[in-house]
């Protein structure tokens, strides 16, 4: 289960310039980051393609930082292992995209991995109670998966107040995924979060890495 619960900005690399991905994912590690965030798209759960394991395996080769990979693809038990194989710290998956959740949540824990649960906008956070012994991580999706740079889907939060003492109890690690920013962030840290994943807000060409990194680390609490 997870234990650290200072609050955390995870860089989702999705937003990087890839033709210089190995220097933006060191300057925000120089910057003091410990975890980054792989978005992997398929084209078919979601109507988009980013990378597989591959970009995974490139990313652990010039880090040792907590790799955290959101698997937005149809059947991910089938490529589960391919991705703890290639450095994945933590495998988050879709509910509806596994024949099995349990078995899924089980596997991944077999394999050497922590395990967590994504619910997006139009589903209900108690997908997750059935669960609960078998989870380290709830990735909540504030935009609807697919796409970086949208804009925050604020009722998400709605119901997070009735359930988020179970989640504490727990030890599980609460995530939050969409449209996170220096605007939508200082309210988000008053919500009992652990963990905020963002990506144009990260990367992108008016600041360096390591300054929106940083910037936007200033806004977490920190303790």
């Amino acid at each position: 289960m997870a234990t650290d619960r200072k609050q955390q900005i995870s860089p989702s690399i999705l937003s990087a310039d890839f033709a210089e991905l190995g220097d933006q994912v060191r300057s925000v590690i120089d910057a003091g980051c410990q975890v980054l965030h792989l978005d992997v798209m398929d084209g078919q759960y979601v109507p988009n393609i980013s990378f597989g394991p591959m970009v995974v395996k490139a990313v652990r080769s010039i880090t040792d930082v907590h790799l955290e990979s959101h698997l937005m693809i149809a059947e991910p038990d089938k490529y589960i292992e391919n991705f703890i194989r290639a450095g994945s710290d933590t495998v988050l998956v879709h509910p509806s995209t596994c024949r099995s959740v349990g078995d899924t949540l089980a596997r991944i824990h077999d394999l050497g991995s922590l395990a967590g649960l994504v619910i997006n906008p139009d589903e209900a956070l108690e997908l997750t109670l059935p669960y609960i012994d078998q989870l380290d991580q709830v990735l909540i999706m504030s935009v609807f998966p697919g796409f970086g740079g949208q804009t925050f889907i604020s009722s998400v939060l709605d119901p997070l107040s009735e359930i988020l003492d179970t989640f504490k109890k727990n030890d599980i690690l609460i995530e939050i995924d969409g449209g996170i920013n220096r605007k939508t962030l200082p309210a988000l840290t008053e919500l009992g979060l652990d963990r905020f994943v963002a990506g144009s807000a990260v990367f992108n060409k008016q600041s360096s890495p390591a300054e929106n990194y940083t910037e936007l680390t200033s806004l977490l609490h920190s303790d």
